[in-house]
């Protein structure tokens, strides 16, 4: 089970800090990651993290102001944004597949668990 949380409204310019915690799996087995979904949309891969939080991988548009790590003591992966824009304006949830490297996360049909989905709104 997976458990999303931090987003908000927020202004253009802000930052957040997502959480997801995880329970019932051996959570160091898994790569984690970041996906987003704005209205109409797709979801689309944001960020993953090995299992061992010592690789990470960012899609192309998140390069710079996204940042993606792990506490396995916490059993916890954190999604930073920073400099926030409107077009951030999704709702994100967090991810877990099993033994996957951290570019692997993002392919969807190979993810085991998925979080419910926090709300992040970026007002202009």
């Amino acid at each position: 089970q997976l458990q999303a949380s931090g987003g908000g409204l927020v202004q253009a310019g802000g930052s957040l800090r997502l959480s997801c915690a995880a329970s019932g799996f051996t959570f160091n087995r898994y790569g984690m990651g970041w996906f987003r979904q704005a209205p109409g949309d797709e979801r689309r891969f944001v960020a993953g993290i090995s299992g061992s939080g010592g690789s990470t991988y960012y899609v192309d548009y998140a390069k710079g102001r996204f940042t993606i790590s792990r506490d396995n003591a916490k059993n916890t992966v954190y999604l930073q944004v920073h400099s926030l824009k409107p077009e951030d304006t999704a709702v994100y949830f967090c991810a877990a597949a099993f033994y996957t490297s951290a570019q692997f996360v993002g392919n969807i049909q190979g993810v085991d668990y998925w979080g419910q989905g926090t709300q992040v709104t970026v007002s202009s």
